[in-house]
């Protein structure tokens, strides 16, 4: 029998356009990706777009994505664009705000 191995990890990075900047979008998803296990960050945009990297099993990342398609309450999403990455082990934990 073969030894088990970790899966790689997957990193994405999303853009989220639409009302998300002033709605408590950050703060979800921190809350989300930290319930997830996830490293990374989200940011504001200056363009008023949010954006997330995040680092983690690709279970968690998927799941991730699908939440911030859907967004906190006060938000709306009009456009999420998805871009896989290298993953690069380099996110301090917990999942922040820059």
């Amino acid at each position: 029998m073969g030894e088990l191995r970790p899966a790689e990890p997957l990193r994405r990075r999303l853009i989220i356009d639409g009302l998300v900047q002033g709605v408590g979008f950050r703060a979800f998803v921190v809350r989300t990706a930290r319930a997830l296990g996830l490293a990374g960050w989200v940011r504001n945009r200056p363009d008023g777009r949010v954006e997330v990297l995040c680092e983690g099993p690709d279970e968690a990342v998927e799941a991730l994505t699908r939440a911030v398609e859907a967004g906190p309450p006060h938000a709306a999403i009009t456009a999420l664009t998805v871009a896989p990455t290298e993953p690069a082990d380099e996110f301090p934990f917990p999942f922040d705000v820059r």
